[in-house]
């Protein structure tokens, strides 16, 4: 499989680590979205999208948005799982998952914070908008996760948590005040120590920079 990514891409960070959580190799190929690469015309024609990730199968399927890939991959490869087996614990995952894939980054995305600077808008003001929707974001996030469990909910790492520590690598980024977020940070270290997360970190990836 080829996954076209870009280190800093927090939706190709997620499905970096379930590919590492479910063992499948890869080989990751850099997308620079700063320098524009995604616009280019062969980039297109694997995903019209003009964004990462992009994931390739050996026959050559082409998958694009990573809430689908994962999804795919978990319907391929169960084991292990990224969602509880009874039908609303899967729901209340997909909704904290959901809170950070369609609430928080879609608003926080490259594009979006190029257009808020095309039209006029500073540096500190484009990072102050990404600030609040994150801080929004997290905090019904917060509400919607296991109140005291290891992960978002149980034991093991699953799909809310590989949508949350990419997210929060961004606040970090940004200087987002995480204070009253401690239960989040504390789930991120704990996901964070585990090879399949570490594996899948930014600064440890070809392209960073």
């Amino acid at each position: 499989m080829k996954l076209f990514t870009y280190w800093r891409s927090t939706t190709s960070y997620r499905v970096r680590i379930a590919l590492n959580l479910k063992g499948i190799a890869f080989t990751a190929v850099p997308v620079d979205l700063v320098a524009g690469e995604q616009n280019a015309q062969d980039y297109v024609a694997l995903n019209p999208g003009h964004g990462v990730p992009t994931l390739v199968l050996d026959d050559g399927t082409i998958l694009t948005q990573s809430m689908a890939i994962l999804d795919w991959l978990e319907e391929t490869c169960p084991d292990p799982a990224l969602l509880p087996a009874d039908p609303v614990g899967r729901a209340k995952v997909r909704a904290a998952a959901l809170t950070i894939a369609t609430d928080v980054h879609p608003v926080n995305n490259l594009r979006v914070v190029a257009k808020l600077k095309s039209i006029g808008h500073s540096q500190d003001e484009t990072v102050a908008w990404m600030n609040d929707w994150m801080a929004r974001g997290f905090t019904a996030f917060q509400r919607l996760i296991d109140p005291d469990a290891p992960f978002c909910f149980g034991d093991t790492p699953g799909l809310t948590d590989l949508c949350l520590v990419p997210q929060l690598y961004n606040a970090h980024r940004w200087g987002c005040d995480l204070t009253p977020f401690a239960r989040l940070t504390g789930i991120e270290r704990r996901c964070l120590a585990l090879p399949a997360f570490d594996m899948a970190r930014p600064e440890t990836q070809p392209d960073a920079h």
